[in-house]
């Protein structure tokens, strides 16, 4: 059949259905809807609809894609592309969450729901402060930090005359797979190995580009023993050992003994009696720092309750674990950061 020809498939769509996905939002702003949200609004919508893939603060769950981090990898062998690192635009970033999200329920956000999610999102990869409100009023200002980091695809012309006409029929006599490609690390198979996401989601602690380090065998957990022996043996290592459990639930977010680095929480090495906010180079939430330009310590009973209910304690922590419910969770987790002061 010609080119132009009726092929007999379908209907044209109806203005109606055009419209109902006519929805691009461009990188000036054009189409933007009238809305806005703040983002702590935001934190709220996106542990509700995003935390099961992208995490609490964004920062990816098994192999579900990383929203916030990667800041100045782009050169590096393996670089971590997020919405704070490599997007462009601020647009791409609204309109996906708008026309695509969440994954099996696509449009069912409202466009409040969809600025203030894209709030947290600029909040977790540090570049709004935590009372920012974005909306088709401030959508412009936002400045993406990779915003001139790409060029024009001009190679139709810029290299033409490297161009020779190609063979498009009769290339070999016969065509076999000689080798599989490279097992990519990507979105999980939800068709896999089951177990083995759900053991991930409860231990995997996210390592430098895309290691998963799961939980090390009990004989080689010793560091909090050898802590221990700088605090006068005033520490419950039977209580202690138990904490290093459920600490796993904080792993994902925080690290501690040699080595430790800040991720999406603050190191705990030394925090039991230290000053709120005592980690200076991290960058905490407003109302923290707060807390911290008071004076307040993390005693162990002002750690209790902050573990207890992290939003309970206050409203706008960037921590939006849920909490440790137990007691003697709580104990635990305590005595065992005790061996890193």
């Amino acid at each position: 059949m010609g080119v132009g020809k009726n092929f007999g498939l379908g209907r044209e769509a109806l203005p109606e259905e055009i419209t109902a996905w006519n929805l691009d939002i461009m990188p000036d702003g054009s189409n933007l809807p009238v809305g806005s949200g703040d983002v702590w609004t935001g934190d709220e919508v996106f542990a509700e609809h995003c935390a099961v893939c992208h995490g609490d603060f964004a920062e990816g769950r098994d192999n579900w894609p990383k929203l916030a981090g990667g800041q100045g990898t782009l050169a590096d062998k393996d670089p971590l592309k997020t919405v704070g690192s490599y997007w462009p635009y601020l647009s791409t970033t609204f309109d996906y969450i708008r026309r695509s999200m969440p994954f099996g329920n696509a449009q069912s956000l409202s466009d409040d729901d969809v600025y203030a999610i894209t709030a947290y999102i600029l909040y977790s990869n540090d570049l709004v402060d935590d009372d920012f409100v974005l909306s088709n009023e401030t959508f412009m200002d936002v400045e993406m930090p990779n915003a001139d980091g790409f060029i024009v695809d001009d190679r139709d012309t810029a290299e033409a005359h490297f161009w020779t006409e190609p063979c498009m029929e009769n290339c070999k006599d016969s065509v076999e797979i000689t080798m599989k490609a490279t097992v990519l690390d990507v979105t999980p198979d939800e068709e896999g190995d089951e177990n083995a996401i759900v053991e991930a989601k409860a231990e995997a602690t996210m390592d430098s580009g895309n290691t998963v380090a799961t939980e090390e065998p009990a004989e080689e957990a010793e560091p909090a023993g050898e802590a221990a022996a700088d605090t006068g043996g005033s520490i419950d290592m039977a209580l202690a050992a138990e904490g290093e459990n459920v600490f796993k639930k904080c792993k994902a977010c925080h690290q501690v003994g040699d080595g430790a680095k800040n991720r999406t929480g603050p190191v705990l090495n030394g925090v039991v009696g230290a000053q709120i906010a005592h980690v200076g180079d991290f960058k905490y939430s407003n109302d923290m720092a707060a807390l911290g330009e008071e004076g307040k310590v993390w005693t162990e009973e002002e750690l209790s309750a902050f573990l207890e209910k992290p939003k309970g304690y206050l409203a706008k922590t960037k921590m939006s674990f849920a909490g440790l419910r137990k007691e003697e969770d709580r104990k635990a987790v305590i005595e065992y950061l005790k061996t890193f002061n």
